[in-house]
């Protein structure tokens, strides 16, 4: 945009910066009608209510007949405005029908203002605060091109001129009263001209946003669609590798052997870990929106809780507490249980053999609590911000050796947002963490 006033968005933009600005001016000038209207319906009763003392004010008929004009006028200009704004709010275009309209109702309410400056003493340099007011408004809250706002100066000029000389016989006045015409429709002029400059560049700057917005979006997909591929891909050379070493366990191997074996399923073991995470980082990407079931969750973290005691993954016991004897939420029981069974392994990661696992369920004020808590060496500080980062750098290995991914945590916090949900921490290092939940209740 160039800042001087006969700048102009580019062609490229024009027409898509016309129907944006047509859209605003028809929603201001729906408000500006129910606001004239109220106004001269108010003057109207108050003119009803004390007539006696209010006829004999000077110039009393035709303040009263501009009244009663605008109390017509008013509904009319509203109820084709409403046309207008209902028919681009479906077609997304302006036409020129609508810019003539809106060229038709900034002349009516500068030239109500002007009406009202001559009503009061017949001398408009005496109460120029109506026609000034008309002016003003109609330079700021409607846009108009560089030849629609010329259109309607010089007609206001043209108008106000053949009136003051309709009025007025001498020469000395009607010289001042032109020049704080001229003066005001200057005003008016560069008002209306810094108006569209204003909006005209917040205009290109939300475009311009909107395109690095898609741009974002597209190279985020892409990044998503080949992080899911190669993922996905390195699944069977995996299995090709530990389906190798299945067969060399069959050869009765000797103690290095066996060593160099258990190392390999390790390491598939880790790869194939990683390669989960970055396929569960990818689908939930993908998706916007889950497909959830009304689920009550006593049950089910309870079956959570038996299923980790009754294996051997983890050494550590996992005790569930509730307080609500009924508790449902609309969850994805897939997608929740891997972020339960992702913080019982984490817990268990971070804790001795002997230390407990506690998953606890409350309720308060609509949403529902699950916490995961642990008795082991806890979060430092510094790193506590950082946990629920894809790839954190907060990743630490576990009491036992084992490694993180740095995806385990940033994976729960998808999920459980995808539910509505918000999952908050608490540690205190050499105690312990607890991983809190909050859900909304299923109505």
């Amino acid at each position: 945009m160039n800042p001087d006033i006969t700048s102009t968005v580019a062609v490229k933009s024009r027409a898509e910066f016309r129907n944006y600005y047509m859209l605003q001016n028809l929603k201001s000038i729906k408000m500006l009608c129910l606001i004239f209207f109220a106004l001269n319906l108010l003057f109207r009763i108050f003119l009803s209510v004390f007539p006696d003392k209010i006829t004999h004010a000077h110039n009393f008929p035709e303040f009263s007949m501009s009244v009663w004009v605008n109390v017509i006028l008013c509904p009319v200009f509203y109820f084709v405005v409403t046309w207008f704004y209902n028919k681009i709010r479906v077609s997304h275009k302006s036409t020129i029908a609508m810019s003539i309209f809106t060229i038709m109702f900034a002349l009516y309410i500068i030239f109500s203002g002007m009406a009202s400056s001559f009503i009061v003493t017949y001398i408009p340099s005496d109460n120029l605060i109506g026609f000034m007011i008309a002016l003003t408004v109609m330079g700021i809250i409607c846009v108009f091109e560089f030849g629609q706002t010329m259109f309607i100066t010089l007609t206001t000029g043209i108008v106000f001129t053949l009136t003051l000389a309709s009025l007025s016989n001498s020469s000395t006045e009607i010289l001042y009263n032109e020049l704080i015409c001229c003066i005001l429709l200057t005003g008016f002029f560069f008002i209306s001209r810094y108006n569209y400059t204003y909006k005209a560049n917040h205009f290109l700057q939300l475009v311009e946003i909107n395109k690095k917005n898609r741009e974002i979006e597209q190279a985020s997909n892409f990044k998503t669609e080949v992080l899911g591929t190669v993922a996905h891909d390195l699944r069977n050379p995996i299995a090709a590798i530990e389906s190798i070493t299945m067969l060399m366990e069959l050869d009765e191997p000797d103690d290095d052997m066996r060593e160099n074996i258990d190392m390999v399923k390790q390491s598939c073991e880790k790869a194939r870990s990683i390669i989960n995470d970055l396929l569960e980082t990818a689908r939930n990407d993908n998706t916007d929106e889950l497909v959830v079931n009304r689920v009550e969750l006593n049950g089910f973290l309870k079956r959570l809780a038996d299923g980790w005691n009754s294996s051997a993954s983890i050494p550590n016991k996992v005790i569930f507490t509730s307080s609500p004897t009924n508790a449902f939420a609309d969850i994805n029981t897939e997608k929740f249980q891997r972020v339960i069974d992702n913080l019982i392994s984490n817990a268990a990661k971070f804790s001795k053999d002997a230390d407990t696992i506690d998953i606890t369920l409350g309720a308060s004020d609509k949403q529902l609590q699950i916490g995961v808590k642990d008795h082991g060496v806890g979060i430092p500080k510094e790193i506590l911000p950082l946990i629920f980062d894809r790839f954190s750098k907060a990743g630490r290995n576990g009491l036992r050796g084992e490694q993180s991914t740095g995806l385990g945590l940033s994976i729960v916090k998808q999920i459980v947002e995808k539910h509505k949900g918000k999952i908050v921490v608490e540690s205190i290092v050499g105690k312990g963490s607890t991983f809190i939940i909050n859900l909304p209740v299923s109505n």
